[in-house]
């Protein structure tokens, strides 16, 4: 199928998402551009996987349209496909088949002639090195090992545009760095790719632009630059050597940053910071005041500290978010 080049990968207008008694996602407008990373960031439950999963056609969409290269998701799904790959949060392959074997069978699922089959499959084991693990059994993999395959069989019709679904929950920093690499040479190859994901860094790693979603809404787009602009470049971190002194360092803080950027937990405080500079005059306030510092550091924002600053709440915990994708399916 023939893409037009200035087409949009992807286009959404309006999406929603609806199941009983919730609102899963609400009236997102999205476009991502060919050849580009977009990703989208925000917390378990907060309505990634289910937008996801409605641009990729495996979920229903309530209201609003979606449209892949032009093709409209909801009234012609099966074209879309052919120009879809996805990769879920677990992996979708065959543990009791070798790695070939799950791709020679997502090959013909694909209906690709069995010489193609072959060829493709070939090509992939070793573009994700795994050719000398050709004939081993999945159940034998590494977590990094599964994704990567995973990664192949999404690729096995060459459609130009890739979904990764959170794509190293759970892998090990080198796994993770090696995933990375993998997602950036897809890009270099010619495809789009649009990833959900919990990490900041992941996101500034990879994406040239970032979706924020809280609670099925879309908050901010942005590259990651901008993203942190709104945010505040850096952050300040102060650790209280008593903690019933919080209320009175906030107060202080207030004169110079808005209420509203100040992040407090239990004896500690952060708020943003244009240039690591500002610290120094913030701190001879404090000591002025007499404030007991047990630690002070200066550092970019952290995943919670941009959600806080984009949605006026914290990110949820990891426990209550998991229930609740389980309870809504998001």
């Amino acid at each position: 199928m023939r893409i037009h080049p200035e087409c949009p990968a992807i286009l959404a207008r309006g999406l929603t998402k609806d199941f009983p008694g919730v609102r899963a996602v609400d009236r997102v407008d999205l476009q991502v551009n060919p050849g580009e990373v977009f990703g989208v960031l925000g917390p378990n439950g907060a309505g990634k996987t289910t937008m996801l999963r409605m641009l990729a056609t495996l979920e229903s969409i309530t209201s609003g349209t979606a449209e892949i290269f032009g093709v409209d998701a909801a009234r012609d799904p099966q074209q879309a496909r052919h120009l879809i790959g996805v990769t879920g949060q677990f992996a979708a392959v065959d543990n009791g088949l070798t790695a070939r074997e799950n791709l020679s069978l997502f090959g013909r699922l694909h209906g690709l002639p069995r010489r193609e089959v072959r060829q493709v499959s070939t090509q992939l084991l070793e573009e994700f090195s795994l050719a000398d693990s050709a004939h081993r059994k999945v159940a034998e993999f590494s977590g990094g090992m599964r994704r990567r395959l995973d990664l192949a069989v999404s690729l096995i019709s060459s459609p130009p545009l890739i979904f990764l679904d959170e794509p190293t929950t759970g892998l090990d920093p080198r796994t993770r760095n090696q995933m990375w690499s993998t997602v950036r040479g897809l890009v270099e190859g010619g495809r789009t790719v649009m990833l959900t994901t919990q990490y900041l860094e992941e996101a500034d790693q990879l994406a040239d632009r970032i979706a924020v979603i809280d609670r099925g809404r879309l908050v901010a787009v942005g590259t990651p630059r901008e993203l942190k602009a709104r945010v505040g470049g850096y952050r300040l971190r102060l650790e209280l050597t008593e903690r019933s002194g919080t209320e009175a360092v906030v107060n202080e803080l207030q004169r110079i940053i808005p209420r509203s950027q100040i992040h407090t937990d239990p004896g500690e405080i952060s708020c943003p910071l244009s240039h690591p500079g500002e610290a120094a005059g913030i701190l001879s306030a404090l000591y002025r005041q007499g404030t007991a510092l047990e630690s002070v550091t200066v550092s970019e924002p952290s995943l919670d500290e941009v959600f806080f600053a984009l949605t006026g709440h914290d990110a949820p915990s990891e426990q209550s978010s998991a229930r609740d994708s389980q309870e809504v399916g998001v």
